[in-house]
């Protein structure tokens, strides 16, 4: 496909990366997290720059053949707890439920539901008064302060009894009326019969749901009042794309992560690693995932903040550590996130009117960020903004000069990341540390020697990555349905149903049928054990016949990823040749003038040692004492601590 535009929306800054006839380019704006589309458009204008010379979006949208978008959004909303009040409704059966819920992740679910909770009696649906006491339930949470409600019914016929639900519901609060509250089933999700996995599923995405709808449809409007030649495609967390119309609030949860993800997976196999574990670290998060055995792991019922789901889901683990989450002293020691400056106001430095002390800040402070490039000039960092929120919130609270402060800021801010690496991952001596983000370079040396891993990969689009691992996905639909006693006669009519699904929505993607693959599979717990097959046609494989219910699932999918595989190596050639020097603050060496390399300078073999910095227009790596580095002849870098 010619020209592609993929963009990741984080927290701080979203990231453009363009491919227009196998040319990699890239940008950056901040994010306007009050106005999600603004940025969006910003980047169009601003790729355009990169692409024509000048700003000119209207070209760029007449242009380009597919614009890819994925988000950290939601999983910086459920790191923040920032989201709608839900209500909950179940059934008596379902009682026990809510304790189920409350124990999987308490902080969690209070402040998704907390109290609002109605539970309606067993024989609700066939009693007289049942219209009576289905408002009454539906009124009584939303006066408690809920703005939006799920319904989840237990039990072998939990959709026949939410089907039932959604009748009257309809009929006495019609979607026209602006005092009709959104209501989501558990059972429009997933047929997933496990009654805790399928309500938390329908929870989440309530949560994400308002944010997402109010942005992606005004940005899609907006790409439409330019003509553009294809929808806007949303990458998902399960490593496809689809349209907005056609795709749900929670497959955005971790889908920018999984951009990530699916570009260590291109990394890695590009210089033949296999073991290899990825922070991707943004403004307000630290995302963090693993390659090994040639795959990233997946779970067939994934985790959302470690708390399982319906869906499938890369193992994808977010911290909340980033380059703008807040430091503060607390009970005499340093204190980092989840709660983060974003970028409005930002950190201190950036001049917004940010009074909090981040990450960011104190890498200033220390001499590692030029004032002058950051952002590739675009914005001007202020050092004495930087430093009085510092000095107000870490040095005078803990008793610390300057310098100790911004010291053990650094200090801390690497530990924390150095253990959610190794309460996540399998560390061994073989192990790679991939190094991406906007904020993932700069502090990589010192994560990895407080992790012990010896060895680091920054990949040249560093600052992009995770955008740059979209660019080739897929666009598919999934689809699944629970057969229970399960038989020939049955499957064949429960596969008629999804292929029809299929069809329809695969049409709204562009695709008629024919131009697109079907991929059948199998799922059951028998004797205890789940299991799983591929299905070609046919009968029903034995093994399934005595599970007590079979799930059928369905994936359409018009392959678009590209099987070229390329190989690159980092072989030492000359000397790297410095561009400038930069004094650094250092613990053992105190004031310390290092030398300044510029990636964009630097050609294929080009090595040297640290202390060193290694930046280009978006990203700044500090190459540690001890530690070495060499260019491969892809434009990547690799550092290597030495002894």
């Amino acid at each position: 496909m010619g020209l592609q535009i993929n963009i990741d929306n984080g927290g701080t800054l979203t990231d453009i990366c363009i491919l227009n006839d196998g040319v990699i380019s890239k940008t950056k704006v901040l994010t306007t997290p009050y106005d999600l589309s603004k940025c969006f458009f910003e980047g169009l204008q601003k790729a355009s720059g990169v692409l024509y010379g000048e700003p000119n979006a209207a070209r760029l949208l007449e242009e380009v053949d597919l614009i890819r978008y994925s988000t950290t959004q939601g999983t910086n909303a459920i790191c923040e707890r920032k989201g709608p009040r839900l209500g909950l409704i179940v059934h008596g059966a379902s009682r026990d439920l809510l304790v189920t819920l409350a124990e999987h992740d308490p902080e969690l679910y209070a402040a998704l539901v907390g109290s609002r909770v109605a539970i309606l009696d067993d024989d609700l649906m066939q009693r007289e008064d049942r219209d009576n006491l289905i408002v009454k339930a539906i009124n009584e949470l939303t006066a408690a302060g809920a703005n939006r409600l799920v319904v989840s019914f237990g039990g072998k016929d939990f959709i026949e009894g939410e089907t039932a639900f959604k009748k009257v519901a309809l009929r006495k609060y019609p979607r026209h009326l602006l005092g009709a509250v959104p209501i989501l089933y558990g059972s429009d999700l997933s047929a997933d019969t496990h009654l805790g996995r399928r309500t938390w599923t329908a929870l989440i995405n309530s949560f994400l749901h308002p944010a997402m709808e109010n942005f992606l449809y005004n940005a899609e409007n907006r790409l439409r009042s330019y003509r553009t030649k294809n929808p806007l495609q949303i990458f998902r967390n399960d490593g496809d794309s689809s349209r907005v119309a056609k795709s749900v609030a929670i497959k955005t949860y971790s889908s920018g992560p999984r951009g990530g993800m699916e570009g260590m997976k291109t990394f890695s196999k590009l210089y033949g690693f296999s073991d290899v574990v990825a922070i991707d670290i943004g403004g307000t998060t630290t995302d963090i995932g693993q390659y090994v055995n040639d795959t990233v792991a997946e779970r067939r019922r994934g985790n959302v903040e470690g708390i399982t789901v319906s869906f499938p889901l890369c193992e994808i683990i977010s911290a909340g550590v980033g380059g703008s989450s807040m430091f503060r002293a607390h009970e005499g020691r340093i204190v980092i996130g989840p709660e983060s400056v974003g970028a409005v106001p930002g950190p201190a430095c950036f001049g917004r009117g940010g009074k909090e002390a981040t990450i960011t800040d104190a890498s200033l402070l220390l001499g590692i960020l030029d004032p002058a490039s950051y952002f590739g000039g675009d914005l001007a960092l202020d050092a004495d903004r930087a430093e009085a929120a510092v000095e107000q919130n870490i040095a005078k609270p803990l008793g610390l000069s300057l310098v100790d402060a911004l010291l053990q800021m650094e200090h801390a801010y690497e530990e924390k990341v150095a253990v959610e690496l190794h309460r996540s991952t399998k560390i061994s001596k073989e192990t790679i540390l991939l190094a991406f983000g906007g904020a993932g370079p700069l502090n990589a040396c010192g994560v990895a020697e407080k992790a012990g891993i010896d060895t680091v990969a920054v990949p040249k689009m560093a600052a992009v990555f995770s955008a740059y691992g979209i660019g080739q996905c897929d666009i598919s639909q999934h689809y699944a349905a629970t057969i229970h006693g399960i038989d020939d006669a049955k499957l064949k009519e429960t596969l008629a149903e999804l292929k029809l699904k299929a069809a329809r929505d695969m049409y709204a993607e562009g695709f008629a049928e024919g131009k697109y693959d079907l991929r059948v599979r199998l799922v059951a717990t028998v004797e205890g054990k789940e299991i799983g097959q591929t299905f070609t046609g046919g009968q029903v494989p034995e093994p399934f016949r005595k599970a007590d219910h079979v799930e059928v699932e369905l994936r359409a999918v018009k392959v678009l990823r590209s099987e070229r595989e390329s190989r690159a190596s980092f072989r030492k050639g000359d000397k790297a040749t410095l561009q400038s020097n930069r004094t650094l603050q250092t613990k053992r060496k105190g004031r310390l003038e290092v030398p300044v390399y510029n990636l964009n300078q630097m050609k294929p073999g080009d090595h040297g040692e640290g202390p060193a910095i290694i930046e280009e227009d978006f990203f700044t790596c500090r190459v540690l004492d001890g530690w070495s580095f060499v260019i491969s002849d892809a434009g990547d870098i690799l550092l290597n601590k030495r002894g």
